[in-house]
């Protein structure tokens, strides 16, 4: 089943990755005790992700913080070596934080897994955006459609904030 707004996420550990590797977090932990806009996307590097999602995010990073927001946050079902690869090559280290959901616990967990296989790509997270705050979902964001970042983009996230 899908996580609605007003529900608590699931406790799963994930890793986030840093200039200096990996470090595991419990999402529990993660999100406690402040305002947080995840992210979720179907992959580093790809196409959507890489030149429309995030970029909105990056762009609008003042502003989304400006509005009482603590951090965003941008999952993937990836290792947590590409994930570190992806915020170094788009250069945002210092603004966005990735998570790296390997194995896609987390992303089965909230309910918000998709099957790409016939793009070659498995398992992976659907396009969303959520507000979370203090671990419980105020805000959530689901494309409908592949290849858009509409609905789940900051745009979205600037209106609901």
């Amino acid at each position: 089943m899908t996580i609605s707004i007003g529900d608590r996420l699931p406790d799963v550990q994930i890793k986030k990755a840093s200039p200096e590797g990996a470090e595991d977090v419990g999402t529990r932990e993660f999100f406690a005790g402040r305002n947080v806009v995840l992210v979720g996307v179907p992959g580093a590097f790809t196409p959507t992700c890489s030149n429309n999602h995030v970029p909105g995010f990056v762009e609008n990073y003042d502003a989304i913080l400006g509005r009482g927001v603590d951090a965003i946050a941008v999952l993937a079902v990836n290792d947590h070596h590409v994930m570190r690869a992806w915020a170094r090559f788009a250069g945002v280290e210092d603004k966005l934080i990735f998570l790296a959901d390997g194995n896609g616990a987390f992303t089965r967990a909230l309910g918000l897994e998709i099957d790409l296989s016939d793009r070659g790509l498995g398992n992976r997270c659907k396009r969303f955006s959520m507000i979370v705050e203090d671990g419980v979902v105020k805000h959530l964001n689901i494309e409908e459609k592949t290849g858009q970042a509409v609905t789940s983009g900051a745009a979205r996230i600037l209106e609901q904030l």
